[in-house]
């Protein structure tokens, strides 16, 4: 569940009105940048499984020193994006490793599930197919040292093909069919996440803007868990 509010205080009350203790959780950037670190901590208290979804970008050495940074934080999974390179994506699980008792995922962004075929041509300036960039982008994470990939639930099948299945695929942009896109582009249910192999789904607004947040959370589990069973 993205944790897309603007404050600790917001956040903890979110949780605690709807009884949500312990159910996984995604941090980004809006919430890390406001309470830093201190925020972490709180959730983890409440026993939340953490993704800090900060999707790094940077030379190697700054990346690196990231992550040695956010090793300390014992969160479940963080990422870079994939675009950075082989030694971007390998100084990152370096950084990680440097802390003796860290057990962080590392996941690497392939291409944002705002992002179309269009925007890739016409302003990324990669001429070829999406589901292409995404396979090879996964690839080359996969070499680099990272333990599976953020992609949309189109590009699943292929990854798992090209990787193996122990190499993990989470996929946000997960709607129900009659929820809003927002800004998302390569969307699908959790159903369809589920059947088509998806480790793990991020889903925010279809939840948190819900007017039962619990509910529909088990909702969704629910169906993410039908559809895996399908699969």
């Amino acid at each position: 569940m993205a944790l897309d509010f603007e404050s600790k205080m917001q956040t903890i009350s979110f949780l605690d009105e709807h009884e949500l203790d312990g159910v996984p959780v995604k941090v980004g950037m809006e919430l890390f940048y406001k309470e830093g670190p201190a925020m972490i901590l709180e959730l983890k208290k409440r026993n939340h499984p953490l993704f800090l979804d900060l999707k790094s970008h940077d030379i190697p050495a700054t990346v690196k020193r990231a992550m040695r940074s956010i090793s300390s934080l014992g969160v479940d999974v963080v990422n870079v994006h994939a675009a950075g390179g082989s030694r971007m994506i390998e100084a990152a699980k370096e950084g990680l490793a440097q802390e003796s008792s860290c057990d962080t995922k590392l996941l690497a962004v392939t291409q944002l599930t705002s992002t179309d075929q269009d925007t890739l041509k016409s302003e990324l300036l990669i001429d070829r197919p999406l589901n292409d960039v995404v396979t090879e982008y996964s690839k080359l994470s996969k070499r680099s040292g990272a333990d599976g990939v953020v992609c949309s639930v189109k590009e699943v099948e292929a990854i798992k093909k090209a990787c193996g299945r122990e190499f993990l695929a989470l996929t946000p942009g997960i709607r129900q069919a009659e929820d809003d896109r927002h800004d998302q582009k390569r969307i699908a249910t959790p159903f369809d996440a589920g059947f088509q192999g998806s480790d793990s789904i991020v889903v925010g607004r279809s939840i948190t803007q819900s007017k039962n947040p619990r509910d529909t959370y088990e909702q969704f589990k629910e169906a993410f868990s039908n559809g895996k069973q399908q699969n």
